[in-house]
């Protein structure tokens, strides 16, 4: 089991200023945040990013949802940190996520869903060695 997970708040959290609140809600879970930056992705970067997904149907738009603004990327870390941010992300569609989750409470839809959350331990580390080097993760 792995201590480290990866998130990113995504463009149309960070368009409506919810970072802070996300951020916040992240701290109280118990995560902390070993590695964190705001940036933008390129269209080039964000398909990379999202490569595992390059035949399905939605994957151009995801393209450019993900690169229209700054997203803030972090690794965190707590025990069993996959299991727990999947948990407190919610699900995918916020209308099915759960009270008090982060998108049951900023996300608008399937499509735009505020925040990025590993699935694995596997993805985690893949996915955190994207955006970070190993001397930006403390």
């Amino acid at each position: 089991m792995s201590r480290r997970t990866f998130t990113m708040i995504k463009p149309d959290a960070t368009e409506k200023g919810h970072t802070g609140a996300i951020l916040n809600m992240i701290n109280q879970a118990g995560f902390r945040i070993i590695a964190m930056k705001m940036t933008k992705l390129s269209a080039e970067k964000a398909g990379e990013f999202y490569a595992v997904h390059k035949e399905r149907p939605f994957y151009g738009e995801l393209v450019e949802f993900m690169s229209r603004g700054p997203i803030t990327a972090a690794i965190l870390e707590k025990d069993n940190a996959v299991e727990d941010f999947r948990k407190l992300i919610g699900a995918t569609n916020p209308a099915q996520a759960e009270e008090g989750t982060i998108r049951k409470k900023f996300a608008a839809s399937v499509g735009e869903n505020a925040i990025h959350g590993s699935d694995s331990n596997e993805n985690a580390g893949i996915e955190g060695d994207f955006f970070f080097s190993k001397l930006e993760q403390f």
